[in-house]
């Protein structure tokens, strides 16, 4: 699997998908379950799945504050 099939297969998880996978790499990792290099390349992709999960958060709170109607001090 490329960069870019990691990336788009990424994109495409919801939140709780990208969080359960990344709880895994966690573990495996902590439990020492997999070589150094398969670490290296876990935590790369759990850096991914954070970054795919902080997206998704700011997403909903920015749907939130639309839905309530309050202004964030960004736009003020």
């Amino acid at each position: 699997m490329t960069k870019n099939d990691e990336k788009n297969d990424i994109d495409k998880m919801t939140f709780e998908q990208a969080i359960k996978e990344l709880t895994g790499i966690v573990g495996k990792i902590e439990q020492g379950e997999i070589t150094l290099d398969d670490s290296l390349q876990q935590y790369e992709r759990g850096m991914a799945l954070i970054k795919h999960c902080r997206g998704i958060l700011e997403k909903a709170e920015k749907r939130i504050e639309k839905i309530s109607g309050v202004e964030t001090e960004e736009s003020q």
